[in-house]
């Protein structure tokens, strides 16, 4: 069988595991005031030009996105994210859990328009109403699009002029940020939003996430929001270990570029069979269009997610390369569209 069902299911990137073994009898302090920790941090610092930015290192995107959140807000104030966005699809309520909701506008290629946070603004405007905050995106978006650094700066000064934060999920920031169309660097990301993170679970980390928190008032005793809301690792230095090797040598960005060379492969070699796609996408995520049929017969061989129907009888179907993946799998799948 051969996987296109997602790009974390595989284990570490083989130089991430090298250097989790190789500090593997190490000791270290605790909760993530480690070496390795403290160091991810200052390396991230000069790659983000941001000496007064604060990085912690997550288990998991969802307690990211729910800590995060959860922390800037206050009890009667909501976030904004386009319908199809994480936070509302595909974290079963988690942020709402914690009393916020959250507020979807509708976008375009799953992408938030500064016009959709105007609607939302006009809608929920005095005390009777929820007062929205922050604007949640995430880059790549749920369908594999990106923003461009036009479009991120056009979003952020619409937050700006209403006094939002603008906070960016980065579980597949790499793969963004070495997509054919990419414009943006991280260095611009950290001068235009809030808050974001860089993704390590999707990409090639056994888990761990980077945030970035640029906004002082959200990292306001943000470790004891962590801590209560059970994100603070003890063997924090698993984490730090594995954004070292990550940052090294900007491997983190190597590892998106073969995503998404991957990605390419597929997608050209399902275009030159003359089958359609369900979104624009140009990263690791490609979204193709097949009769239901062949759907099935593709099943015998290679596992993938259905994605959305497309009339009666097709379906957009979602394929995901990861670190793993390799050119022999690509052109099997390929292939297999004429077999």
């Amino acid at each position: 069988m051969v996987y296109f069902l997602n790009d974390y299911s595989q284990g570490a990137h083989p130089k991430v595991l090298e250097r989790m073994v190789s500090l593997n009898e190490e000791w270290c302090t605790g909760y993530g005031l480690d070496v390795h920790c403290k160091n991810v941090e200052k390396i991230l610092r000069s790659k983000l030009d941001q000496e007064n930015c604060h990085v912690h290192l997550m288990i998991g995107g969802t307690p990211t996105n729910v800590i995060t959140i959860a922390s800037a807000l206050r009890p009667y104030e909501c976030v904004i994210a386009v319908r199809s966005g994480h936070i509302y699809v595909h974290e079963t309520g988690a942020v709402e859990a914690t009393g916020h909701r959250v507020l979807t506008v509708e976008g375009k290629d799953g992408k938030l328009l500064p016009e959709g946070i105007d609607k939302a603004m006009r809608e929920f405007d005095d005390e009777h109403t929820l007062k929205p905050k922050m604007v949640y995106i995430s880059n790549s978006t749920e369908v594999g699009t990106i923003y461009t650094k036009a479009e991120l700066t056009a979003l952020s000064a619409k937050c700006k002029e209403y006094g939002l934060y603008l906070y960016m999920d980065g579980a597949r920031l790499a793969s963004a940020l070495t997509c054919e169309e990419n414009d943006l660097t991280m260095k611009d990301i950290a001068a235009l939003v809030d808050a974001f993170y860089i993704g390590g679970t999707k990409n090639g980390a056994m888990f761990g996430e980077a945030l970035v928190i640029l906004n002082d008032e959200i990292n306001d005793h943000f470790r004891w929001m962590l801590k209560r809301n059970c994100g603070m690792l003890a063997k924090g230095q698993l984490l730090g270990i594995q954004f070292e090797a990550l940052l090294e040598d900007d491997l983190l960005l190597q590892i998106g570029q073969h995503e998404n060379d991957m990605a390419k492969l597929l997608r050209d070699g399902i275009e030159a069979a003359g089958y359609e796609f369900y979104s624009s996408a140009k990263t690791n995520q490609i979204f193709p269009v097949f009769p239901n049929e062949l759907i099935e017969k593709l099943r015998e061989n290679f596992a993938f997610y259905d994605w959305a129907p497309v009339g009666e009888d097709k379906k957009a179907v979602r394929l995901v390369t990861s670190w793993g993946t390799t050119k022999e799998e690509v052109t099997a799948f390929v292939n297999a569209l004429s077999e």
